[in-house]
């Protein structure tokens, strides 16, 4: 392992993360794994790129030093960016998957267990169908989930990277909350916002800020398209900052004109919500029972709004398409998984449907402590009234 001043943490981190990896494919019997989603090979090497659609990968054995696997291109991130000293690179008329076969081949693998990610997004089923093919003397198996269990928890380290995030998304609300204006353009909102958050340090996000305005709060996901915004109408804005691609993510919204009764009524139930589920958190707690709190608060409403999700989602590290981690924690009806210290949620209690026309949002990104929890933010959660 290589120590420089490009790494994001310090080599005793690195270290840690693979040493714990090492361990949990000691309980399942894995000579070695191909890890290939952007996300964990960043939490394991420091490794990042916008060129994940390209084939990358790490072969960790159990006892020799990790290889990379990825296209030539990179070969600059590697050495900047992580501590990887063993690297292969292929070009862009070469063959990724026989490179990997022959590195597997080299270490001595064929014939072992290696487990490999079935569910990584940028290591598509006809390439894994290929290196089946190849991998006939062995056992090559699912090994989904054997980085995420580490990654779901952060240590200290990543719990102050993603403070500077956090540093980040307030900025960029504060600024889009000075744009927002009878007149003004939802491009003109968004574009306060991204240069604010950049400005503040944070890098690109996995997605870019979603800010609509009066009848389109009601579309979901979307983002702005040059709208107009109107006398006394809306504008819900959501937004993360990202630094060394971690993000915290937060929802707002800005109201033009009068805070109308329905709306008020909105804001303090999901003001509620969040006061209340932060007294619940605490390590011991079920997702389930965080959900149901929610759920409860922001049902018992009578201005006809709705929570149509999950309640809330990991989050911390993140590339394109989603900066949520919630395939590995989920707030939602049913699931048993139990809070644990360190875990980073984003909580969403927002109402759809407010009037049947109108959308919006108070959210919070917290880490649970070993007592409670924390939020990452100091933004006022009221609604942000502007006279029109």
């Amino acid at each position: 392992m290589r120590d420089h001043d490009g790494l994001t943490f310090s080599l005793k981190e690195y270290e840690r993360r693979l040493t714990e990896l090492r361990q949990r494919m000691q309980e399942r019997l894995l000579d070695a794994v191909i890890i290939s989603d952007p996300e964990n090979l960043a939490y394991l090497t420091g490794h990042q790129t916008t060129g994940y659609s390209f084939f990358q990968a790490l072969l960790v054995p159990i006892d020799r030093e990790p290889v990379s696997i990825t296209r030539h291109l990179e070969t600059s991130n590697i050495e900047y960016r992580t501590w990887v000293e063993d690297a292969r690179y292929y070009s862009d008329t070469g063959d990724a998957i026989q490179m990997l076969y022959d590195v597997i081949r080299e270490m001595g693998l064929i014939g072992k267990n290696v487990g490999h990610e079935r569910n990584s997004y940028f290591f598509p089923a006809y390439q894994q169908d290929r290196l089946h093919t190849m991998f006939s003397n062995g056992n090559l198996q699912d090994c989904f989930g054997i980085v995420e269990e580490g990654r779901i928890c952060k240590s200290d380290d990543e719990i102050e990277v993603m403070k500077k995030a956090a540093k980040a998304t307030e900025a960029g609300m504060k600024a889009a909350y000075e744009a927002v204006a009878e007149g003004a353009t939802e491009n003109e909102i968004a574009a306060a916002a991204c240069s604010a958050m950049f400005s503040a340090g944070g890098e690109y996000p996995a997605v870019l800020p979603y800010v609509t305005s009066g009848p389109r709060t009601m579309i979901g996901h979307a983002t702005w398209e040059g709208r107009t915004v109107q006398a006394n109408e809306h504008v819900f804005l959501e937004m993360a900052g990202c630094y060394r691609r971690y993000h915290t993510a937060m929802m707002r919204t800005v109201v033009l004109g009068e805070l109308s009764h329905s709306m008020y009524k909105a804001q303090e139930r999901m003001k509620t919500a969040l006061i209340e589920v932060e007294h619940l958190i605490r390590p011991g707690v079920t997702v389930s029972d965080v959900d149901k709190l929610v759920r409860n608060i922001i049902s018992d409403n009578d201005v006809g709004a709705q929570l149509v999700t999950r309640a809330g989602y990991s989050i911390g590290i993140a590339f394109a398409p989603s900066w949520d981690e919630g395939y590995m924690l989920s707030l939602k009806q049913g699931s048993q998984e139990v809070l644990k210290p360190g875990m980073t949620i984003h909580i969403i209690p927002w109402m759809y449907g407010v009037d049947g026309d109108k959308t919006c949002g108070i959210s919070d990104t917290i880490r649970v402590t070993e007592k409670g929890c924390e939020s990452f933010f100091d933004l006022d959660r009221d609604f942000v009234v502007k006279p029109n």
